[in-house]
């Protein structure tokens, strides 16, 4: 596999993780240099991890992931989603309990954006293609725009304040059904 094959993919599977940045940082005031690196660290790391779990066990449980991925996603960004809708209508708050660098939220969000990477592991066991080299530009490219997207996003929601909450939260919602949708037909 070229490298330029790799890095398609890494973008490819890098796009979701570097929306929902943007979302995260739209929702936060003064996201911080460790907030940024843990959302960049966490989604890059997932990305790099989940290309690996795949391609180990592709032969085994392959069916059984791809019968209910997707909902899995889905599921995730959608209730995260939902709550931010609900924040930014019902009381608009900043703080820890919006910070999505830490926390539950950070798992659940880094789980959803990468199980389509987990995927492609799949696919790379099933050409006999060597996982380390990809796994690793995948969660570097990803990593390097989730950081790039959180400051963006800080940018953005700075000025529209509950609004860039509220829309932070239907692009959640826009992802994870944009993931069912695309398993589904």
């Amino acid at each position: 596999m070229s490298i330029l094959q790799v890095l398609l993919i890494a973008f490819g599977l890098a796009m979701d993780a570097f929306a929902v940045s943007i979302a995260e940082g739209m929702g936060l005031r003064n996201v911080t240099k460790t907030d940024t690196l843990r959302v960049a660290i966490h989604f890059g790391g997932f990305q790099a991890v989940m290309p690996v779990v795949g391609w180990l066990a592709a032969n085994s449980v392959h069916s059984f992931m791809a019968a209910f991925d997707h909902w899995v996603a889905f599921g995730l960004l959608t209730l995260v989603g939902a709550k931010m809708l609900a924040d930014s209508l019902f009381g608009f708050t900043t703080g820890e309990a919006m910070n999505p660098s830490t926390g539950a939220r950070l798992l659940a969000l880094s789980i959803a954006t990468s199980i389509d990477a987990l995927a492609v592991g799949v696919s790379l066991a099933m050409l006999r293609v060597d996982v380390w080299m990809p796994a690793a530009v995948v969660g570097i490219v990803t990593g390097a725009l989730c950081a790039l997207g959180v400051q963006a996003g800080d940018r953005i929601g700075s000025r529209l304040g509950r609004w860039a909450e509220f829309c932070g939260g239907l692009v959640l919602c826009a992802i994870g059904v944009k993931i069912l949708c695309d398993h589904l037909l």
